[in-house]
């Protein structure tokens, strides 16, 4: 079976030198190979995965680093109002 010319525009269509997007050649996960004859699990838009198994490693890092954020960011905000409502009173 020749391969389709949607594929072969596909990888042929890759930026080339433009730092900050990934190439469809290696796992963003794990760094194996991907080949041009296999599925690629795409997640963000533009990070390729070779199995749903590395792209669901990465949801769950993402997840925890949006969890650990929105904690921080909620510790930060709760000790500023706590600064901001004390009141010192001169006599």
């Amino acid at each position: 079976m020749a391969p389709s010319l949607d594929c072969a525009f596909f990888f042929d269509a890759e930026p080339l030198c433009e730092p900050g997007l990934p190439a469809l050649d290696a796992c963003a996960m794990c760094a194996k190979q991907l080949r041009r004859d296999s599925d690629i699990f795409m997640y963000r838009g533009d990070t390729p995965f070779c199995s749903e198994d590395c792209r669901y490693e990465q949801m769950q890092l993402d997840a925890i680093r949006a969890r650990k954020a929105t904690r921080s960011s909620g510790t930060e905000s709760r000790s500023a109002h706590q600064e901001s409502t004390k009141v010192s009173v001169a006599s």
